[in-house]
């Protein structure tokens, strides 16, 4: 049983130790999703870890929205609605021992004893650490892509010009 658990905490660490991949977020809590609004209209999120930064969460959400795109039969795409999400939390690590003693005190009927903390899980250091989520929400269409309108994208452009920026999990 010892060895499972193990195995399990070894598989998590390795798992947080990279940026969240080109993935769905089906099978983890980090990646892309989507939800059809119309039949031209989708909302889309792609959730990154904390060693994911901005850019590349911004990246996999417009190659999410051009893939969609050409899946579905269009040309290009409009976002109609644009936002990241940062957040940042303090993380702990560095903890201390489970029977670390804070300090010694005094009984009249046992003498001098060592004081153990109750909360012997508090970490000895933090660091800041953040996650984005970029969500957006497109509207896609057939035929040439208005060429005035700064929130509109040709779907295969974008394809072209972002995929040697996308990292796919390893197969297996």
């Amino acid at each position: 049983m010892r060895t499972l658990l193990l195995a399990v905490a070894a598989g998590l660490l390795t798992a947080c130790a990279t940026a969240t991949p080109y993935q769905p977020a089906d099978t983890t809590t980090y990646g892309f999703h989507e939800q059809r609004i119309e039949n031209n209209r989708l909302r889309i999120s792609f959730r990154g870890n904390t060693l994911t930064d901005r850019e590349t969460v911004e990246t996999y959400l417009l190659y999410r929205a051009a893939e969609l795109t050409t899946e579905a039969g269009f040309d290009y795409f409009i976002v109609a609605n644009r936002d990241t999400e940062e957040r940042t939390r303090l993380q702990g690590s560095g903890y201390r021992p489970r029977f670390a003693s804070d300090f010694w005190y005094y009984s009249p009927r046992r003498g001098w004893r060592p004081h153990y903390d109750p909360f012997w899980d508090e970490p000895t250091s933090y660091r800041e650490v953040t996650r984005y989520e970029a969500v957006a929400e497109i509207a896609m269409f057939n035929g040439q892509k208005p060429a005035n309108d700064p929130d509109a994208f040709d779907a295969r452009e974008v394809q072209a010009n972002l995929q040697g920026r996308v990292v796919r999990p390893p197969e297996g």
